[in-house]
């Protein structure tokens, strides 16, 4: 694999391109980043008290590793920023140097296809129907205690689409040449095979 071999990987949330980005990456010995925690992190320390842009401008890789990054206080914080074209661009430097380093990566989030790495050698985009992706998060929050109901969570999930799908900087929309993978009906292997499949297919 070459030194500049990214491989890009859109969706919407709960869609699982999280857990398939991870797994293509440490098939492939490669770098992965979650760029949503990028926005996570900005997210919160808007919630905290600073400005947006502010937080964007003077985010560190330590600001990743904080333990509050995935909370749904988080997300939502996160999605609200991320509509804010000075955050985006404070954020862009940060991914594309990240996705051009020696060995190759694998980059996730909304705008990497389209945005961040146009020029990527694999673009895939990750989705499933709302109703899935929100049964999805409703059992992740629920085996963490947090107490909320489906219908609340399928409306969090699609108000989110709402904000990320028609934000004017970046929606999130597959990339012309990006290979779309439904997961509605899909285990978590079958997933990440496919993926992988449409790697091999590139390299």
């Amino acid at each position: 694999m070459t030194a500049s071999f990214t491989i890009a990987i859109d969706g919407p949330a709960a869609a699982g391109k999280g857990t398939i980005s991870k797994a293509v990456a440490a098939a492939l010995d490669l770098a992965h980043l979650d760029t949503g925690l990028l926005y996570r992190a900005v997210g919160v320390k808007v919630l905290e008290g600073m400005p947006a842009i502010a937080a964007a401008q003077s985010l560190t890789p330590e600001d990743l590793q904080r333990g509050d990054l995935r909370g749904p206080e988080a997300a939502q914080a996160a999605s609200k920023v991320a509509v804010i074209a000075e955050v985006r661009a404070a954020l862009v430097d940060f991914q594309r140097a990240f996705a051009r380093r020696a060995g190759g990566a694998v980059l996730d989030g909304r705008d990497i296809g389209t945005v961040i790495c146009p020029y990527a050698e694999v673009k895939l985009f990750v989705t499933a129907s709302a109703e899935v992706r929100a049964q999805r998060r409703f059992l992740e929050l629920s085996a963490k205690g947090e107490a909320e109901t489906l219908e609340e969570v399928l409306a969090d999930v699609k108000a989110r689409d709402e904000r990320d799908m028609n934000r004017s900087e970046a929606p999130l929309k597959p990339a012309e040449d990006a290979v779309v993978i439904d997961t509605s009906d899909l285990a978590i292997e079958e997933a990440v095979a496919r993926a992988l499949q449409e790697v091999a297919t590139r390299r």
